[in-house]
């Protein structure tokens, strides 16, 4: 039985789509923990909280632990104390994000800090980021959760971090930097945490530009699922491939031991 093969798998896309559970995730899922198989759902939305997000997939069907969700803010929060043991952050974001940091022991604060941290919210409020501004032209370093620049909603699309981030670039003159998908860093940061090595390792996604490429660079196999966003001609417009495609997560039910059919992962899970 497989042992070391470890798995990354994209959240919206891949498992769940517009609130629904993709058939076959909670099989997928089972086949996983049934087997022993270490796993982590990465998203790039730091609005909630793991606690929220493992409520909101457990109405759609799939019970996954809060421990086996790595959002770019926990992602996030794990990179800063790993810079800064315990620092001081100007946080514009949701509890996603504030709890993550509030958990690995910083601060949040508007004075001096010397971090603003920049993340989703539905209420960018104009106050907020200029404080953000003055605090970077003070000194605080530029950290954004995403580089994401839009999101969905039921009005059309939403400005995200990406977009709000470009807006402080402009008025400060300083990148940020950003730390989920496509960033590697957030990849490896989840790896360590279930105690997987990339070569061991691989990453399923929906999306060519952030799944795809961080996996890659990140040194894993990669799946990309066409029940997202992604199809053959968005695959043909990028220079780099994913090592599979394939229609969906349940297509990946029952060869999860071999998900390449090529015995590249052998019954000790080396390749």
């Amino acid at each position: 039985m497989t042992a070391n093969i470890s798995y990354l798998t994209d959240m919206d896309g891949v498992l769940i789509k517009e609130g629904d559970m993709i058939p076959g995730a909670d099989r997928f899922l089972g086949e996983l923990s049934a087997n022993g198989i270490e796993y982590m759902v990465l998203t790039n939305n730091s609005i909630y909280t793991q606690r929220d997000l493992s409520a909101r997939l457990h109405s759609t069907g799939l019970d996954i632990p809060p421990e086996r969700i790595w959002t770019s803010a926990t992602a996030t929060a794990h990179f800063l104390k790993a810079q800064v043991k315990e620092g001081t952050a100007y946080v514009v974001g949701e509890s996603g994000l504030t709890t993550s940091l509030h958990t690995a022991g910083w601060i949040l604060t508007d004075s001096s800090p010397e971090f603003v941290v920049l993340g989703e919210t539905r209420t960018y409020s104009f106050e907020a980021i200029t404080t953000a501004i003055n605090l970077i032209l003070g000194g605080a370093r530029f950290i954004c959760t995403n580089p994401d620049v839009t999101g969905p909603s039921p009005q059309g699309i939403l400005p995200a971090t990406g977009a709000v981030a470009a807006l402080i670039t402009a008025a400060t003159g300083a990148e940020p930097y950003y730390i989920g998908k496509p960033n590697p860093v957030m990849m490896r940061s989840a790896l360590n945490t279930i105690g997987a090595h990339s070569e061991n390792t691989v990453m399923i996604g929906d999306r060519m530009d952030t799944d795809i490429k961080a996996g890659l660079e990140a040194g894993m196999r990669t799946v990309l699922v066409r029940s997202g966003i992604s199809d053959d001609a968005e695959i043909r417009r990028f220079p780099f491939r994913p090592t599979s495609v394939i229609n969906s997560i349940a297509d990946l039910t029952d060869i999860w031991h071999d998900p390449f059919g090529d015995g590249s992962f052998n019954d000790n899970g080396e390749e």
